[in-house]
């Protein structure tokens, strides 16, 4: 397990094995360490720990190197790899602040399924509120859009993430909470040339999760620089859409489903190139 330090930064670890490319999410805000917290604990470590209790963690690499054939083949894999985290990075802008970084390498999604947006940021969570108070303001999530096949999807799983939406039905009114989600594909145009059927394709679907009042096509800006170099994408960011509405919830699980919603109907419409996510709490 590598040691974590200031100078950690995102990068693409090789795999064996078929994925979907870099998933990266970034949590901005605020956090309070707890006083008791041992920084040898860093967020690779429990970013790792928590993935593999949860059985999200694609752990072949390590398996392949035991001697015994039936372990390896008894060994299921997870829904990512690791690649690395980090609690601070040299090339995060000062405002927000960003609080934690994690990169992993997304397995090969299945045809029903979604990104696993959701698992990811829910472990990102759990790692970072391990050693402290969290408040979160913004998440900012790149998602590789060039490892979904919507012509794979079947009719019924169209938009996978609507599986569970009614997880988030009981969560009371009073929950909802005003945010603001800057889409953007980079250098490419091709996020602004569909945006129009993208805000319909939202909009048309029966779920509560978010509830989008307003959009702007053409907005640039407005959202943190993401902490990694632009050729570690399609960067730098220049071509997106804006949404404000409500989310059912303020957690990350509720951001990783609207992710997700976003993911599957822009590469539905056509859209191949890393998208840069960013929903921001108003």
């Amino acid at each position: 397990m590598p040691e974590q330090d200031a100078t950690a930064h995102p990068g693409i670890a090789p795999t064996g094995h078929r994925t979907a490319g870099t998933l990266f999410a970034a949590l901005y805000g605020e956090l309070i360490p707890h006083p008791w917290h041992d920084p040898e604990h860093d967020a690779y470590q429990l970013f790792h720990q928590r993935s593999l209790a949860m059985g999200w963690l694609d752990d072949r690499s390590g398996v392949a190197a035991e001697a015994d054939p039936g372990r390896r083949a008894a060994v299921a894999a997870g829904l990512w790899a690791m690649n690395d985290a980090g609690w601070s990075h040299p090339g995060a802008a000062p405002e927000p602040p960003l609080i934690a970084w994690f990169q992993v390498e997304a397995g090969a999604v299945a045809a029903d399924r979604p990104l696993p947006v959701q698992p990811f940021l829910r472990c990102a969570e759990d790692t970072t509120a391990r050693i402290g108070t969290v408040r979160l303001s913004a998440v900012q999530l790149l998602l590789p859009l060039q490892g979904l096949d919507p012509a794979a999807r079947p009719p019924s799983a169209q938009l996978p993430s609507l599986q569970t939406a009614d997880w988030f039905g009981a969560c009371g009114p009073r929950s909802r909470t005003p945010v603001t989600v800057r889409i953007d594909s980079g250098r490419s145009p091709s996020l602004p040339a569909v945006a129009p059927q993208l805000v319909q394709r939202l909009g048309r679907w029966e779920q509560s999760v978010f509830a989008y009042g307003a959009s702007d096509l053409v907005a640039v800006g407005g959202a943190p620089v993401p902490p990694f170099d632009d050729s570690f994408w399609n960067g730098p960011p220049g071509h997106g859409v804006t949404l404000t509405g409500d989310l059912v919830e303020w957690s990350g699980e509720a951001v990783g489903w609207l992710a997700e919603a976003v993911a599957d109907s822009a590469a539905a419409l056509g859209v191949r190139t890393p998208l840069l996510v960013t929903v921001t709490r108003s």
